[in-house]
């Protein structure tokens, strides 16, 4: 499952000209892809990381803040462009299989305590946002993969102080 989220001011997803779900205040934008490998265990963990992922200003939650969420289907996330210059889509799951867990990650946010609105599966959407920020940051499930101890990372968790950063620094060792 892969999810675009972006902090939006404000949001509005239209089918053929009607309004069909918005942002009622500063809230998020989440573009929600579908793979054949998703079940309900991926979409429930998915709409936790969604609401208490701490990409609000000030360092806060979604959850924090009770900011709404605008969730819009998109298959597109999957697409292969590796060969030629036309997209494939054989990573996204088809309809009846992607609805159902778009629906699922809708309610899970909801169960959460979110304000959802949403597009229209399959329907061709007009998504008018404005970034806030801008702030855009892409989950995917399969960065959720266990971490053998072969490929773990032995690094103390902190950035040199020759390195180049944003300005914000670990503190911790771990």
């Amino acid at each position: 499952m892969r999810v675009v989220l972006q902090r939006a001011a404000r949001a509005h997803v239209e089918v053929d000209g009607e309004v069909t779900g918005r942002l009622a205040s500063p809230g998020l934008v989440a573009l929600v892809g579908i793979t054949h490998s998703d079940d309900r265990a991926v979409v429930r963990r998915m709409a936790e990381k969604t609401w208490t992922l701490r990409i609000m200003p000030d360092e806060r939650s979604a959850a924090d803040l009770g900011a709404p969420i605008l969730v819009i289907s998109q298959f597109t996330l999957y697409a292969n462009t590796r060969k030629g210059r036309r997209p494939t889509w054989n990573a996204a799951a088809p309809g009846p299989i992607s609805e159902p867990l778009v629906d699922a990650y809708v309610d899970d946010l909801r169960s959460l305590g979110a304000t959802v609105g949403t597009g229209r599966f399959g329907a061709h959407m007009s998504v008018n946002l404005v970034n806030d920020g801008p702030m855009t940051v892409i989950l995917d499930s399969a960065d959720w993969a266990p971490v053998s101890l072969d490929s773990a990372v032995t690094s103390p968790h902190r950035w040199d102080s020759e390195a180049p950063h944003d300005g914000h620094r670990e503190t911790g060792s771990g």
